[in-house]
Parts: C-alpha cells; structure tokens; sequence
C-alpha cells in the first residue's frame, strides 16, 4: 500500500512537472515571438544645436531638422553645374528617395517643357542660402503632425553658355511631409511634395532690411 501512495505521488509530481515545462516552453515562445517582431532599428532626429541639451523621442522631427531637410534637398536638386539639359533630370533621380511620387511627377513634367522651349540646352544654375537667412522658429509652419511649410531663401545665378542671364534672391515656400517608405534609400523619413499655395517670392532690398529689423527687434529671451 507504501509503494502505491508513493508510486501515485510520483505521478503526480511528474505530471505537475510536465505542466511546468509545457508553461515555461509558450512563454519561451512568446518572448520570441515579441522580440522578432520588434525593430531592430528605431530614427532619432537630432537638433544641430544640442548645447543646452535635448529631450528625444524616436520617430519626433522637430522643426531645425525639417528646415535642414528641406534646404539640403532643395539645393540638391535644382543645383545644374555644366548643362540643364542633362543636370535637372540627373538631380531629379539622384533626390527620388526624398521625393514625393506627386511632386516627382510635377519636375518630370517641368523637365519636358523646359527641354521643348529649349530653356535647358547649356544653362547652368548655382543656389545657395543667403547669408544670415538661416533657421529660424517662423520659417517652419507646421500644417500637422506629418506635414509642414519651409520658408527657404536662396541665392540663384544662372548662365547660358557662360553668359549670366539671372541673379536673383527667392523665397520658396516649400512643403515637406512624413515619407518612410524605404529607410535603406531614405534615413530621413521625409520628402520634399511640392511648393506652399503662396509660390515662390522674388526678395528686394526692403524684404532683406525688414528681416534684418525683425531680428535686432526679436527678443532675446534672456
């Protein structure tokens, strides 16, 4: 009788033992199963100036980071160092990644036109930021949570066949909306999608003395 209690406690031990295991065997899974599933990697835009320090969120693009963005991309794009002809349409594949398919399809068809005007054919074209019109909290207008307007000015000359026929300050009105589509081409998360309802602006002498005045009067916050 001894050894049957003992045999039957032995079972039960051994089934209880098999229930353990069984357990420990599905969360097991489970963590895998989470841990598979989660990124492997995560975005982090970091500010340019980070001296007084800064709080970050993965996947939170603050306003300096869209401003860069956008003036790099820009540049990139409408930069034509020897021939129009041939530079637009290069820069229009090389920046893809960080194009919208709208606005891609908009400079495609610029492209075209331009080419049949002949406007293309031996024109160069240099842009560069107009110094001391560097970011600034107004040049970025937040539309929403994954799209915004990027107040850029730019200095553009422009030649044909080494002749110069423009040189010109423009304000553009850029937008700019969450794109993560691939990150392999695109680390940024964001692409350029066309141009704010107000359209580009040529600057005057009195556009650059206001800017000027409206920075000797900001204040400081000190």
């Amino acid at each position: 009788m001894k050894y049957a209690d003992l045999n039957e406690s032995l079972k039960a031990h051994i089934a209880t033992l098999r229930i353990a295991i069984i357990v420990l065997i599905a969360i097991n899974f489970s963590l895998w199963y989470g841990w598979n599933g989660a990124k492997s990697d995560i975005r982090i835009h970091i500010p340019p100036d980070i001296r007084s320090g800064a709080v970050l969120k993965a996947n939170e693009v603050r306003p300096p980071n869209i401003y860069t963005f956008a003036g790099y991309i820009f540049q990139q794009l409408y930069h034509w160092s020897e021939n129009g002809e041939k530079d637009y349409g290069m820069q229009i594949f090389k920046t893809a990644p960080y194009l919208t398919p709208k606005f891609r399809e908009y400079l495609v068809n610029d492209l075209e036109i331009r080419g049949k005007r002949g406007e293309l054919s031996g024109r160069t074209r240099t842009i560069q930021p107009i110094a001391g019109h560097g970011y600034e909290e107004r040049r970025v207008d937040m539309l929403d949570e994954n799209s915004w307007i990027v107040w850029l000015d730019f200095s553009i000359r422009e030649t044909v066949r080494g002749m110069e026929i423009k040189n010109v300050l423009i304000r553009y009105p850029v937008r700019v909306v969450r794109y993560d589509v691939n990150p392999e081409t695109n680390p940024w998360g964001l692409a350029l999608d066309g141009f704010g309802k107000e359209g580009a602006k040529r600057l005057t002498d009195a556009d650059l003395d206001e800017s000027s005045q409206d920075k000797e009067t900001t204040p400081s916050g000190d």
